[in-house]
């Protein structure tokens, strides 16, 4: 699965296209449990032109957005998360499950379809003078990315816009999601 990413006919890398990416998301049937289909981004991970066009693509909307922090939260969301900022040249900050942060924090819990979960931020991580992109590598029912956006907003920052890999539409998470512009790069 790893190699240089091309169109055919195309010779630079960087002409490639976000619809050279699904040949590195593998499908595992039955994981975590029976009837789930996971999308595997791992041999995206390992290819480093597939992996530098994903992020590329997931920040290529918010370069004039006036972002100066990304957020995201564990742990693929850490992985495109760090890329993003780096690609922004703004921070980071860490969105973790609970007992994971040092300092004082500001937590947020959220139903699953068998329970609850939480998040959690440091209390200071983020403030009213700040802009917000939020990113992650899949979007699918929502509960995730719709706590992080609590985090985000309840400390006083300006969320604007959430930016993620892959986005599973038939699980409609997007409309769990505040109003604000969600940016998927590849849709099954």
């Amino acid at each position: 699965m790893s190699g240089t990413i091309t169109r055919p006919g195309a010779a630079d890398p960087a002409t490639a296209h976000a619809g050279d990416l699904p040949r590195f998301i593998r499908d595992i049937p039955d994981f975590p449990k029976p009837g789930i289909v996971f999308k595997d981004i791992t041999p995206l991970l390992a290819d480093a032109s597939a992996l530098a066009l994903a992020v590329e693509l997931m920040v290529q909307p918010f370069r004039r957005r006036g972002i100066d922090i990304v957020a995201g939260a564990e742990s693929r969301g850490f992985i495109f998360g760090t890329a993003a900022a780096k690609a922004l040249s703004v921070g980071f900050v860490p969105i973790r499950k609970p007992g994971k942060l040092p300092s004082e924090t500001r937590r947020h819990e959220y139903a699953l379809e068998y329970g609850t979960d939480a998040l959690e931020i440091h209390a200071d991580a983020l403030g009213p003078g700040n802009t917000v992109l939020l990113v992650d590598d899949v979007l699918a029912t929502g509960g995730t990315m719709s706590a992080c956006c609590e985090l985000i907003t309840g400390l006083g920052a300006r969320l604007e816009a959430i930016a993620v890999l892959i986005e599973l539409s038939d699980l409609g998470g997007r409309s769990k999601l505040p109003a604000c512009p969600v940016h998927s790069v590849v849709r099954y």
